[in-house]
């Protein structure tokens, strides 16, 4: 099966540009990601949102095997409300 001369080309393009130096490249895609988090951060809200009980989320048909079964393994009591609303003021 032959390849026509711009496959070759291509293909040839392809392997160099894939044994290159990669040295330094990186790092400034680091760094504006980093001031991209940085600034989310600063400019985000710290409030909790209003709860609002939708029957069809947070069911719980039996407990939870492990502590008083009402919070999950991973719980943040920041961020994840328990059926009955946030456990108590956000810091």
């Amino acid at each position: 099966m032959a390849m026509s001369p711009t496959a070759m080309v291509a293909r040839r393009a392809l392997a160099a540009a894939s044994q290159g130096s990669h040295e330094g490249g990186a790092l400034p895609g680091v760094g504006v990601c980093m001031a991209n988090a940085y600034m989310k951060m600063r400019a985000h809200s710290h409030d909790q949102p209003e709860f609002v009980p939708y029957p069809h989320l947070r069911i719980r048909t039996k407990p939870w095997p492990w502590g008083d079964g009402n919070h999950s393994l991973f719980h943040n009591s920041h961020t994840n409300p328990l059926p009955t609303g946030y456990e108590g003021p956000h810091h």
